[in-house]
């Protein structure tokens, strides 16, 4: 685990926003997926995914590595903010336009 936990860690800190996610971002596997990736691409915003879909190891490696039991996970600037639910939350509210603005991702 040591080793998945490892490559999360190195995605998460060499890319600004990170998605771990089913499919990819032209064909997400789950609805889930796809509606963080929409909100993603609505906001105009470069994000890395990573399918765990190719491997079985990183599906349960990340949700160990964050204590989060769902995929969909979203990371930006290293931090973890959640699954699908809680960045729709924060789409509709403004909060995740701030919280990418702050963090630099977003011009405002």
């Amino acid at each position: 685990m040591s080793q998945t936990f490892d490559q999360i860690r190195e995605d998460i800190s060499s890319h600004d926003v990170v998605l771990y996610m089913k499919g990819n971002a032209q064909f997400p596997m789950c609805g889930f997926s796809a509606a963080v990736v929409q909100i993603l691409n609505t906001l105009d915003v470069n994000f890395k995914v990573v399918d765990v879909l190719k491997d079985s190891e990183l599906r349960e490696g990340i949700k160990s590595f964050t204590n989060w039991p769902t995929i969909p996970q979203l990371y930006v600037k290293g931090e973890f903010i959640g699954g699908c639910d809680i960045v729709r939350e924060m789409y509709e509210t403004g909060e995740l336009q701030k919280l990418l603005t702050d963090k630099g991702i977003l011009k405002e």
